[in-house]
């Protein structure tokens, strides 16, 4: 658990790994800490962690206060998303730092579904930390989630808006600092995920954004055994 004045509570964090760059996980619209070693993502990965090749930690995150809280409005919504930024930047960087004994640590992002998009945002618009991130299954066209409704706040954690309009310093800030990895099935539940990921990778090819676009076929679906194989295919690229 880690205090997160941001938050206004204790975040639960589970870790795993002795050695190796960071890799921060973000979890799926579930939310859960523990959810990539209840799901044996951790086993598919095992020989980067035992290894001393990586360590992994899991933060919890509040996605049902913001992305799938359709009943509550908008600027509430962002208010707490901001929040969770607030924590993981001012809290959990810094702590990762400290465990690792590196203060420099470059840190990778790394999630599944709603979890990707985390990733995707947090290598965007902190370059200079996330120097790498694998979204699967991701989302990338936030007023999705918002039933088209827009604002400012929401702009700003919405991909596929705000990186159509970066440009000057801000846009070398990413080119300069972090690679994205976009990886999705065709298959089943993937709808929405496949549309935007493809969407994703083209925009980031038009602005010149370090990347790499990953398609799988129509046999890979929206769900945890397709992402371990994907996980077990692009995690070690992160850390090598």
């Amino acid at each position: 658990m880690l205090d997160s004045p941001a938050m206004g509570r204790q975040v639960h964090l589970w870790c795993y790994g002795h050695f190796g760059p960071p890799v921060i996980v973000f979890p799926s619209a579930a939310g859960f800490a523990h959810e990539w070693d209840r799901q044996g993502m951790l086993e598919v990965l095992a020989p980067l962690i035992d290894g001393g090749k990586a360590k992994l930690y899991c933060p919890e995150s509040n996605v049902s206060e913001v992305w799938t809280a359709k009943d509550t409005p908008l600027s509430t919504r962002m208010r707490r998303h901001h929040a969770y930024e607030r924590f993981i930047m001012e809290t959990l960087v810094p702590f990762v730092r400290d465990d690792c004994n590196w203060a420099a640590a470059p840190m990778a992002s790394v999630g599944c579904s709603l979890g990707g998009t985390y990733a995707a945002l947090f290598a965007l618009k902190h370059p200079e930390t996330f120097r790498r991130s694998l979204s699967m299954s991701g989302r990338y066209l936030m007023t999705e989630f918002s039933g088209g409704e827009n604002s400012s706040e929401l702009y700003f954690n919405n991909p596929l808006a705000f990186v159509a309009g970066m440009q000057g310093e801000a846009l070398e800030r990413i080119r300069r600092n972090t690679h994205l990895t976009l990886v999705c099935g065709q298959g089943q539940w993937e709808e929405g995920c496949i549309e935007e990921t493809i969407a994703m990778g083209r925009l980031l090819d038009a602005k010149d954004i370090p990347n790499l676009t990953d398609i799988w076929g129509r046999e890979s679906r929206h769900d945890w055994d397709y992402w371990k194989k994907q996980a077990a295919m692009h995690v070690p690229r992160l850390v090598s």
